[in-house]
């Protein structure tokens, strides 16, 4: 337990401050407005258990030699020509010794199996009888007596490989008296031929094997204690070496090692230089040679070296026995040839040898280490408990009542930073970090009068590469965030913002339905729920611009009629009989306009090819004198004088189609007058036969086509406004239809546009109701039958509708012109025939008209509508508009009242789960990510689901943590 020093310590937060890959803790201390950092270390080798040996134990080797896959230890007792056997426990202890006769002065030790019988064996120099001593192994922990083999002058150092690659192991010893190594291959039966000697400098003391100029081949180094250096002899791959080359070490050298040490894939060297306390690395080349040597100090009188990953961090470490300290030294690798300055653990009297592995299954590193003057080897286990020190407390500059801190890099220096919510100062406070545990001033940032912030979470919300803060306010139950731009500097949002029902206590970041963005869950004071909310493209339609028109324009549509592949928009005007040509600049902008004329009281427009020249032509309505006007386009931006057909009485709306199947554009109009549709077929060359009428029995006021019944033949659509209902007349493919069916809808239809709402790849209708505020969405069967209506209120007076995705969701969106409001709505779909309730946006005076297009080439729909009364056309650009919205909530049971949750995959699933801490109910809950895919459906889907979920939950709950039955 640490002490913070505060009767109110009611927040931590985790992360590694200084560098050291140790995790640190922040603690909130809210009486005292400061801070508490506690900074972890790593005890690796607090404590050494040690078992009795012979006599001067000199060096220790590692196997399991009784084959219960728990390690053993095997150490040399120089006084006493023995060898001791420690039997290990799968807990890192160790049973007493068995001792075994060696020859005389025994000093180094190996291990491997030399017969090939599966079973561990031992070989030993012999330092005094110059000979090897070979133990082979019974697998059961017991050897036979040894054979000896001779050598040269004075063995040391000894080491055990397939020099001859005949697959049969060899063995290598230095000769220290006649500056030599010598060579036994072995037959593979335990047995070994004569030495073979090679030169090896002056007093060659240990020796080491490695591959070191990467032909696959293996080499040796070998210490030359009076002459400062090591030698490097190249293999040949048939038990015989090249001359050595030597490189410069520092004094004495004794103990050597070979690993990669810098992560180049090339073997490096590590050397004990026994009279100046230090180590030596010379890093290789991988083509046999080796750098110059750094050194780095160690204790007094360093004999033993071993190396081995002992913080898991990937990068090998060095240790050394320190024998005048009576301590180890731990070296730890940054990744790159250079180490740490050590860091000592006691050992016993005058430590000598070292090994490494793991005794006791922990997948951590352990060392045993031969305490010479105590006659025992000490084994030192890998002791991790999340030891803390150095208590650090300070007060950010702004803090008032702080509630919560979180932590990340938020100027891309690979240093922590911190954020703290000041609730009591209505703001929240960055500290970056110095890497060092210490933290610079503090920046603030305001949440807002009264906002009082809570609850802080961190993420990449705009996906912009840069560390972003979302904060929940109990005063203003809201969330704000404050976008990061890599700089250690925020920049507060409108965007990505929401506001709550009830006060939250806490928020939390997580990607809950994989795809790719992340959502929030949050927890409010005295509910018994969590919210989940998902980042949304809502769309912003706020910035209009206008255009100057002719007075009282009608309608609006859209073409390229200069093939520059750029929009071009034209409209209709009553009051002067005209069009009016606005060429588009693509980038939102248009031309100056261009003016044609056209019949009396021109209503609608459309643009289709009706002569089949590639070029977009226009048609409009004719509202008093019953007709329709064509203009043919010449594909340069300008038109043909009009030309005029009857098309019935009192036309409003129009549409265009290949009714008959004959690859020409025909058009049906709507006419109020009488009650009917009009259907003028087109001859190809831009004129049409005469009209065919079908009756709708109403006033028939727009009109639109599709294939509503998948026959591949263009049905029509009617809205009537005098009897609150739609005509849908089913195509036979030759330019007839049948008799209408009806279907009902607000009251005073007046536009209809078709589209498929619901992803079901049948054709839907939407429809606007003037006089209910109202627009109507009827869902198709595909069999040219429609459900009953959904209808969403409007504002007041809508007349044009029309459908597009307005937030790029790859979902079908509707938007409506409000003539009364001198609005349009827009409601965004959830991809399911639902949508949310409206957004409106200012358009200007008595907008007549609405329609969708990319207009500036951004890859989003604009929104067009005239203005009838204002002499104009507004233009509404389209742009992003990211938001927090509620996709679900999560009931946590009566009275539960939860106060914090965390997440995590808790059952391995690759989903993420939230586990809940329930204040009220005394309780833990988790919710599993089996309901994640339900996050991708709409609120309405959820509605209805709630309660399957719920229960499923409470049962998991109930299976796993006892929690009260569903």
């Amino acid at each position: 337990m640490y002490s913070t020093g505060s009767s109110s310590s009611i927040y931590v937060a985790i992360g590694d401050f200084n560098r050291d890959d140790r995790l640190d803790i922040f603690v909130i201390n809210n009486d005292t407005s400061s801070i508490d950092i506690l900074l972890g270390y790593d005890e690796f080798f607090p404590n050494q258990t040690q078992y009795a040996t012979g006599t001067s134990s000199v060096f220790v080797a590692i196997g399991d030699f009784n084959n219960d896959i728990v390690l053993d230890i095997v150490v040399t007792n120089y006084d006493e020509n023995t060898v001791s056997i420690l039997l290990g426990y799968s807990n890192g202890s160790f049973a007493e010794q068995v001792k075994y006769f060696t020859g005389t002065k025994p000093y180094c030790v190996a291990v491997g199996d030399f017969n090939n019988d599966a079973q561990l064996d031992i070989t030993v120099s012999n330092y005094r009888s110059h000979n090897i001593s070979v133990f082979l192994g019974y697998g059961n922990g017991s050897f036979a007596n040894q054979t000896t083999y001779s050598t040269g002058t004075y063995p040391y150092g000894l080491a055990v490989n397939d020099f001859n690659n005949d697959t049969r192991l060899d063995i290598v010893v230095t000769s220290y008296a006649d500056n030599t190594v010598s060579v036994l291959l072995g037959y593979g039966n335990g047995s070994f031929a004569n030495r073979m000697a090679y030169s090896a400098g002056i007093t060659p003391f240990d020796v080491a094997v490695g591959d070191f100029n990467n032909d696959t081949l293996l080499d040796i180094v070998v210490t030359n204690s009076d002459s400062n250096t090591v030698s490097v002899l190249l293999g040949y791959g048939n038990g015989s070496f090249a001359n050595r080359v030597a490189y410069s070490t520092g004094t004495n050298p004794v103990f050597v090692a070979v690993a990669d040490f810098n992560n180049d894939s090339y073997l490096d060297i590590a050397v004990t230089n026994l009279d100046d306390n230090t180590i030596s690395v010379l890093l290789g080349y991988g083509d046999g040679s080796f750098a110059m040597q750094m050194t780095f100090s160690t204790g007094d009188l360093p004999f033993g070296l071993a190396v081995g990953n002992f913080n898991n961090d990937t990068r090998l470490d060095i240790i050394v026995s320190n024998s005048g300290n009576n301590t180890i030294g731990l070296f730890v690798g940054y990744g790159n040839g250079s180490f740490a300055s050590q860091k000592t653990y006691s050992t016993g009297a005058y430590p000598f040898g070292l090994a490494v592995s793991d005794f006791n299954n922990d997948t951590r590193s352990d060392i045993a280490v031969t305490n010479y003057n105590d006659n025992t080897v000490g084994v030192l286990l890998r002791y991790d408990r999340g030891a803390m020190k150095n208590e650090i407390t300070f007060t950010p500059s702004a803090a008032a009542h702080l509630a919560c801190i979180a932590i990340s890099d938020f100027n891309n220096d690979s240093l922590l930073d911190i954020v703290v919510a000041n609730y009591g100062s209505n703001n929240l406070g960055v500290s970056l970090g110095y890497g060092n545990g210490t933290f610079g001033n503090e920046m603030v940032f305001s949440t807002g009068l009264k906002s009082y912030p809570y609850s802080i979470a961190i993420n990449d919300f705009n996906k912009d590469g840069q560390v972003d803060i979302a904060v929940v306010n109990r005063g203003t139950k809201s969330l704000s965030t404050f976008l990061g731009k890599g700089n250690g500097t925020f920049e507060n949002q409108a965007n990505y913002s929401t506001s709550f029902d009830f006060a939250p206590l806490a928020v939390g970041v997580g990607d809950f339905n994989s795809d790719g963005h992340s959502e929030i869950v949050v927890a409010y004071d005295d509910t018994d729920n969590l919210d989940v909310f998902v980042i949304y493209d809502i769309g912003d339609f706020s910035h209009r611009t206008t255009y100057s028109t002719d007075p009282w324009p009608s309608s609006v549509v859209f073409g390229d009629f200069n093939n520059d592949t750029r929009l071009d928009m034209v409209v209709s005007t009553k009051n002067y009989n005209n069009v009016i040509v606005y060429l588009g600049y693509g980038n939102g902008s248009f031309a100056d306009r261009m003016t044609y004329s056209v019949g009396n009281y021109p209503n609608s427009a459309a643009v289709g090819d009706f002569n089949n020249d590639d070029r977009p032509d226009i048609i409009v309505t004719n509202y008093v004198d019953n007709t329709v006007s064509v203009l043919l386009g010449y594909g340069n931006g300008s038109f043909a004088t009009h030309k005029t057909s009857s098309a019935g009485y009192y036309l409003v709306g129009v549409a265009i189609g290949d009714f008959n199947n004959d690859s020409r554009l025909d058009i049906v109009t709507a006419n109020i007058d009488t009650n009917s549709v009009a259907v003028l077929l087109g001859y190809g060359n831009g004129s049409f036969a005469s009209q065919e009428y079908y009756s709708t029995d109403s006033w028939s006021f727009s009109v639109a086509v599709g294939d509503f019944n998948n026959d591949t033949r263009l049905d029509i659509v009617v809205a009537n406004f005098d009897s609150a209902s739609i005509s849908i007349l089913l195509g036979y493919g030759n330019g007839f239809f049948a008799k209408q069916v009806k279907y009902s809808t607000g009251t005073a239809p007046i536009w209809i546009v078709v589209s498929d709402v619901n992803n079901d790849n049948r054709l839907d209708v939407v429809v606007t109701n003037r006089d209910d505020n109202t627009v109507s969405v009827l869902l198709g069967h595909g069999n040219g039958s429609f459900a009953s209506q959904t209808t969403y209120s409007t504002d007041i007076g809508p007349l044009y509708v029309d459908v597009g995705d307005l937030n790029n969701d790859t979902r079908l969106d509707i938007v409506t012109a409000n003539y009364h409001d001198n609005t349009v709505s827009v409601l965004l779909g959830y991809g399911n025939g639902f949508f949310a309730n409206q957004t409106t946006y200012s358009i200007g005076t008595t907008p007549i008209c609405v329609a969708l297009a990319d207009l500036n080439n951004d890859g989003r729909l604009d929104i067009v509508s005239p203005n009838d009364f204002s002499r104009s056309v507004s233009v509404l650009l389209g742009y992003s508009n990211q938001a927090f919205v509620k996709q679900t909530t999560l009931i946590t049971g009566n009275g539960s009242r939860p106060m914090s949750f965390a997440t995590g995959d808790f059952n391995s699933d690759n989903k993420l789960d939230i586990a809940v801490a329930n204040s009220g109910a005394n309780t833990m809950g988790v919710f599993f990510g089996i309901w994640q895919w339900l996050l991708r459906k709409s609120n309405s889907i959820f509605n209805w689901l709630y309660s399957n979920i719920y229960c499923y939950w409470r049962f998991q709950q109930r299976y796993h943590i006892g929690y009260r039955r569903c």
